[in-house]
């Protein structure tokens, strides 16, 4: 099958206007057979803008119809205007799209599942997964090939766990949660104490639990707790490549970018956004409502919402100034010292005049 292509029945343009909560300008009957980016959108496919001043690429493309956000559409083309063209097509591509893949539908022969674990209704278990004593399967809940599941693990309903996942013994996943490829969670935290000039190991005994519509993307590291969890609130995301440690706590509804990591027991509050490459030092409190720009570094706690950035992390505002100041000083030392060679050459003048 053909990549980004509907499968029938086909919709029309007004039947995807009625998906999105949108108006149609145009054909309102045209037929749509699949979706792509506003660029590469030909004869047959839907696509969306949300920059009006980039409407330039609509008059000159050959899609049969577009989501857009801003009012009146587009002269002489089909045009679905709704409040959020984005999230719009995001929409139809869920409805349209989202099936297409193959996945398990079924629990499969080589899988490899302890006979204490419980199973909910219409689970679906790939090749070679391995389900260990103890743990518990949501119904609809989709586990794909070769992911580990560890003693006394607690699955949700309508769970996506991708291939090559790691789920560690105790942890506890909330109702639709998605993990990607290549993420560990319940891995051991970085724990030592130093004795007689040697590092040994603290155990880690404690778990991670992770709320309900979270999704964490491939390649991600969730420690467990050296005692009582690590925690991810409901409705986080979190991106590829980010590291968590032991005792972390992050709040609910926030956005983790990648390869950003935050050291033992920092806490983030709800609705808090961080930027790629950024971190978070240990034991530290970010509140609700702050955003963190890229490579910004949070070496004491925030006690206000708003926009930080930096190294160490302040006021943006304050930040930007900085920059501009930074980018001034090669040449503020050029005229400092050519002040200096001044004032020496004046010394010297005046130290003969003494004489």
């Amino acid at each position: 099958m053909e990549k980004n292509r509907f499968q029938s029945p086909l919709p029309t343009v007004q039947d995807i206007a009625a998906l999105v909560d949108g108006s149609v300008i145009g054909d309102p009957e045209a037929i749509i057979k699949g979706l792509a980016g506003v660029e590469s959108a030909k004869d047959g496919d839907v696509s969306f803008l949300s920059n009006a001043k980039r409407r330039s690429l609509i008059v000159k493309g050959d899609a049969s119809a577009y989501i857009v956000d801003f009012a009146g559409g587009v002269d002489g083309k089909t045009c679905i205007v709704t409040k959020n063209a984005s999230f719009a097509f995001a929409q139809v591509a869920e409805k349209y799209l989202g099936g297409t893949r193959n996945k398990p539908t079924s629990i499969c022969e080589t899988a490899k599942i302890h006979p204490s674990v419980v199973l909910g209704e219409k689970v679906a278990i790939g090749s070679y997964a391995v389900i260990e004593e103890g743990s518990v399967i949501g119904d609809d809940t989709l586990i794909e090939s070769g992911t580990f599941i560890g003693e006394n693990v607690t699955l949700g309903k309508n769970c996506h766990i991708y291939p090559q996942v790691v789920i560690r013994e105790g942890s506890l996943l909330g109702d639709r949660v998605v993990i990607h490829s290549g993420t560990v969670v319940g891995s051991d935290g970085f724990g030592y104490v130093q004795k007689a000039r040697k590092h040994v190991k603290i155990p880690q005994i404690g778990i991670v639990s992770i709320g309900d519509d979270v999704e964490v993307g491939a390649n991600v590291t969730i420690d467990r707790a050296r005692f009582d969890r690590t925690s991810i609130g409901s409705g986080t995301k979190i991106d590829n490549q980010v590291q968590i440690a032991h005792n972390v706590i992050i709040g609910k509804n926030c956005i983790i970018s990648a390869q950003s990591g935050f050291a033992g027991s920092s806490v983030l509050d709800d609705f808090v956004t961080v930027a790629a490459q950024s971190g978070v030092a240990g034991h530290l409190m970010i509140p609700s409502n702050v955003i963190l720009a890229a490579r910004s570094g949070v070496t004491k706690s925030l006690t206000t919402p708003g926009v930080y950035s930096g190294f160490p992390a302040h006021e943006h505002s304050k930040e930007k100034k900085n920059v501009v100041l930074r980018n001034k000083l090669p040449e503020m030392y050029k005229s400092m010292r050519a002040m200096q060679q001044k004032i020496e050459k004046l010394e010297e003048l005046l130290g003969e005049k003494d004489d």
